[in-house]
């Protein structure tokens, strides 16, 4: 396994592979990486012939009050889990390294992030797009992955592919979990020992929509009612958000009907988690 920091050696040694007809399983990361990730990197094994992780804490898509100082690295454990996972090269540039100077050009997203976290998180989802058309620029890949856990970032990665036609096939991975049904996240470790208890909850009270669903409810409102009262009951978090949309458009529904995504955020006393279903309603 291969550390690379520049954006030129990164792709020079992408050019070679490719001229050698291999193909390219990208997964980019902010680091300090779990079982999350591990499944990402899995998956981006089985499937391609060289796998790239990115490691890159990016500035641009914290807000001013959020914890981009804070967020959790550990560049040593994480060589670790990347050598387990068969990773070909990390690509580990420095802040400088990917933004030399005040851009000239960003990029702005218009649609599906006025919704969940988008809603509170102004230029958040920009930043993202940005530093993803950077790393899908440099490393060109075939098949990039990304976790469901964070399904709103899916589907703004999906319109970003589609809409400049990048010639990558983006991998859905469905969310990771621990053994009581907690997804797994960086931010766990900042929850306080009986609040990583009841964040189990945060799951069930997913699995009770979709029984609702499966019973024939139909209505939204119900649905986040429902949800709404589990979680005020089990938890001592405050609930940032629950909400039902279609999906990946994540557009307001009055009916439930089609493919839709059931998400919701709460907040610890140090952590805010987010979890998600997808479900397809025929």
């Amino acid at each position: 396994m291969n550390i690379i920091t520049t954006v030129k050696e990164m792709h020079n040694t992408i050019i070679e592979q490719k001229q050698q007809g291999k193909t390219v399983g990208f997964v980019p990361t902010m680091g300090y990486l779990h079982e999350g990730h591990q499944q990402l990197l899995m998956n981006a094994r089985a499937q391609n012939d060289i796998v790239v992780l990115s490691i890159f804490v990016n500035p641009t898509q914290f807000g001013p009050n959020e914890d981009f100082d804070t967020y959790p690295r550990d560049m040593d454990r994480d060589e670790k889990i990347a050598a387990e996972a068969g990773v070909d090269y990390i690509f580990f540039p420095t802040v400088q390294e990917m933004y030399h100077d005040e851009p000239s050009v960003s990029v702005r997203v218009k649609s599906r992030t006025d919704v969940l976290c988008g809603r509170k998180r102004p230029g958040h989802f920009d930043g993202v797009a940005t530093v993803l058309t950077k790393l899908f620029n440099i490393i060109a890949p075939d098949k990039a992955y990304f976790g469901m856990k964070d399904a709103q970032q899916v589907a703004v990665v999906d319109a970003l592919v589609r809409d400049f036609n990048f010639n990558i096939q983006l991998v859905p991975v469905e969310t990771v979990r621990e053994e009581n049904g907690l997804a797994k996240s960086s931010r766990n470790v900042y929850l306080l020992e009986e609040e990583r208890d009841q964040a189990k909850e945060l799951y069930k009270s997913l699995e009770l929509a979709r029984e609702q669903i499966q019973k024939g409810s139909r209505n939204p409102v119900e649905i986040v009612k429902l949800m709404t009262e589990y979680i005020e009951g089990h938890t001592s978090g405050q609930i940032d958000y629950i909400e039902i949309y279609s999906y990946p458009e994540l557009s307001p529904l009055k009916h439930l009907t089609g493919k839709i995504i059931i998400a919701l955020a709460v907040k610890f006393t140090r952590a805010r988690l987010i979890d998600n279903m997808t479900l397809t309603i025929n």
